[in-house]
């Protein structure tokens, strides 16, 4: 899976990553310690993953995200997902850990609500 990161903005104090491809065991592990990495950053009070180019997730993808979600809260920070495909919500919505993470439609509409 490759990862791209955005540096946080001045105005959103948010870091952004976008994952490409799926995220699944083969690549879970790698996937959380680069977003922990994110996360124990001091650079930023957010980090937002930006899911529109994964196309599939699966049991350990979603452990991976519930561990962030965990590291970010113990933190103090605060840790979103926007752009979520229909399939990987699908997911999220069957597991119900869209009720833990905040889901924005858009990158847009993530900063709409951190202004």
């Amino acid at each position: 899976m490759q990862m791209l990161l955005t540096h946080p903005q001045k105005r959103s104090h948010a870091a952004v990553v976008q994952p490409v491809g799926s995220l699944n065991a083969e690549n879970a592990i790698r996937f959380q310690y680069q977003l922990n990495a994110v996360v124990m950053s001091d650079e930023h009070s957010s980090l937002l993953v930006d899911m529109k180019q994964v196309e599939l997730i699966d049991s350990a993808g979603l452990m991976a995200l519930v561990n962030v979600l965990r590291l970010a809260r113990s933190s103090n920070k605060r840790f979103c997902l926007c752009s979520v495909s229909r399939p990987v919500r699908i997911i999220l919505e069957l597991t119900q850990v869209d009720k833990v993470l905040e889901i924005f439609e858009s990158r847009a509409a993530f900063n709409t609500a951190n202004c």
